[in-house]
């Protein structure tokens, strides 16, 4: 007995030792660090439990309920150890490295949580008997043989976890197995033959020390100044899209003028020499290859800082793809390319889908196509996959232009890369097609190119959707049948912008529709406007105001009784999300600037009736 009471007082100085290191040593919380933290608990209240047993063995009657209830405290202990023992080879071996909050608890771990619950109550309340000889006390009985079977069955559980999932991780945190498969049968065969010699717990305590050495419990102030690192990128990413966001709106206010006041011009086209009007157009042409940059920018911004969001809603795939191609064909000019269009006779009328996104997907491939093309042909293919409810819309762009050197077509997609062969003379920054294959992959679509260098290039891209309508309705009237008005006689228009310049556009878009215009330059003013007895059919009104955003201004507006104007959000904010926050705000509708005069005269009949 003294030997055995030597012994364990011995562990247990070395065991408190550990304790403390790793209680007092700052770490961090992880599943290992938290398991291996249960194991030093029980591991030290095993090994009193032991002195104790030993104690008693030596000083008290073996048939008493103390020493019965120690010795099977003891039982208990043990059966716990190596069942979080085995649950921690599970969570190693599938290399589960944290519970997310709300996720269900692991099956296997649930599995064995409720074996070691039943077990304790097995080892508690079965019976269990013991008697003593010259070599101590035995214990014996359906409890002590249960505890026996398992911890066999535990090692054997974890040997199998080990050979299904143990690629999965390094094969260092396998050595406290191998050393508890090794050493617990020799300690176990041993305490049967000679109870006075109690190595079970010595065992445990050399593999919750060797296990020490295997958790992943990586450097706290390492990871501090790596978490102060990521917190200033996160800040300078965010500093970068704000600054980019800022600099879209303040390149966009004056777009507006350029665009606006340059299609004012074009409408007189038989008024002004053709010199005129062929610099107008050209002038055009640059707006919209310089809003196209900006909103690129604009765009990979966001999908970095995972700001971009998928928003899907109902669209119809034909109307919207016709009038990409309306506008995208005016950028080939003059040059001698045969453009075509077709589209499957199974396409549905109606999907549901990213429309924004999925017309820049295909605006991008198209637009690329009329760019590096300067003679032959251009074909459009829109088809489609349909099963069920689901849509794999397939559209392909074939054109007869520069194509592309075989060993430069895994560099398309990467960012601001310029081609040799698509050299500085076009337009662009290279972020297009980048911006592409990411929308792509947040769809979950691809995109496949096939090009030959000097004949001509194919741009094919999946875009999974859902079907919303197969067919038109009957009582739809299609889009080629609309008739927008043309006379808003008698009717007023409103212009709230803090830029003349602005108001000056606006007016010109307007002209011709016979509005009766008004304008003023500050949220108080139109407010002022409204509260003195003026009558407007529709304001459009600009967000971004010194003193008083549009924002601002349209709350104030509805604050006014009996308000019930129709309010356009008329702004250069035009960020992924932008017209639907401003929706959800109450604006009755958005218009981006720079805008055309026909995107306004759509909007406007939409909301006057």
């Amino acid at each position: 007995m003294n030997e055995t009471v030597y012994l364990q007082v011995g562990a247990i100085l070395f065991y408190i030792l550990l304790f403390l290191v790793f209680f007092m040593k700052k770490k961090v919380r992880n599943i290992e660090t938290r398991f291996y933290s249960a194991f030093l608990i029980v591991n030290l209240l095993g090994l009193m439990i032991d002195i104790i047993l030993a104690i008693a063995s030596a000083s008290m009657d073996y048939k008493s309920l103390i020493y019965n209830i120690i010795a099977r405290l003891y039982l208990v202990y043990f059966v716990v150890w190596i069942s979080l023992f085995s649950m921690y080879m599970y969570l190693v071996s599938k290399n589960i490295k944290s519970f997310r909050k709300g996720k269900k608890i692991e099956k296997g771990l649930f599995i064995s949580l409720i074996i070691m619950l039943v077990s304790v109550l097995i080892v508690l309340f079965t019976p269990n008997y013991y008697k003593k000889d010259e070599y101590g006390t035995h214990s014996f009985g359906f409890a002590t043989y249960y505890t026996y079977a398992i911890a066999a069955i535990d090692l054997i559980a974890s040997f199998v976890v080990i050979f299904k999932y143990g690629l999965r991780t390094d094969k260092i945190k396998y050595l406290p197995i191998i050393i508890l498969v090794v050493l617990l049968p020799i300690s176990m065969v041993i305490q049967l033959l000679n109870p006075s010699l109690i190595f079970m717990p010595t065992v445990l305590s050399l593999t919750a020390f060797v296990m020490y050495f295997t958790i992943e419990n990586p450097d706290v102030k390492m990871i501090e100044k790596l978490n102060i690192a990521k917190d200033q990128a996160e800040k300078a990413n965010r500093a970068k899209t704000d600054f980019l966001s800022s600099m879209s709106h303040e390149i966009r206010t004056p777009l507006n003028a350029i665009v606006g006041l340059s299609e004012d011009i074009a409408s007189y086209e038989k008024e002004v020499p053709p010199q005129v009007k062929e610099d107008t157009d050209d002038i055009i042409n640059a707006s919209n290859t310089l809003l196209e940059i900006v909103g690129n920018i604009l765009d990979i911004s966001k999908i970095e800082s995972d700001k971009l969001d998928i928003v899907s809603s109902p669209y119809n795939v034909r109307e919207e793809i016709e009038k990409l191609v309306k506008v995208d064909i005016i950028r080939i000019g003059n040059k001698p390319i045969d453009f075509k269009a077709k589209y499957a006779a199974d396409l549905p009328y109606e999907l549901i889908g990213d429309k924004v996104h999925v017309k820049e997907i295909i605006n991008n491939i198209l637009t690329n196509a009329i760019k590096y093309t300067d003679k032959g042909h251009i074909n459009l293919n829109v088809k489609c996959v349909n099963k069920d409810d689901k849509c794999l819309l397939i559209v392909s762009v074939e054109d007869t232009g520069r194509g592309i050197k075989k060993e430069s077509i895994e560099k398309l997609f990467t960012k601001f890369e310029r081609l040799d062969e698509r050299n500085s003379t076009i337009e662009g920054t290279g972020l297009g097609l980048a911006i592409t294959k990411k929308l792509l992959d947040m769809m979950g679509g691809k995109i496949n190119v096939n090009s030959t260098y000097g004949k001509g290039s194919i741009f094919m891209v999946q875009i999974p959707q859902k079907i919303s309508k197969m067919t038109k309705p009957k009582d739809s009237k299609s889009s080629e049948n609309k008739s927008y008005r043309e006379d808003y006689k008698g009717m007023r228009v409103l212009v709230v912008d803090d830029n003349q310049l602005n108001i000056k556009v606006a007016e010109r878009a307007l002209s011709g529709l016979n509005f009766e215009i008004d304008s003023c330059l500050s949220g108080q003013e139109c407010i002022d406007k409204i509260k003195n007895g003026e009558k407007y059919d529709v304001i459009l009104l600009d967000i971004m105001m010194p003193e008083m955003s549009g924002e601002t201004t349209f709350i104030e507006l509805k604050k006014i009784d009996e308000f019930n104007i129709p309010v356009v959000a008329l702004t250069a904010d035009a960020v992924s999300g932008a017209k639907e926050k401003y929706l959800e705000e109450g604006f009755d509708g958005y218009i981006a600037k720079p805008f055309t005069r026909d995107q306004i005269k759509e909007k406007l009949d939409k909301i006057i009736k």
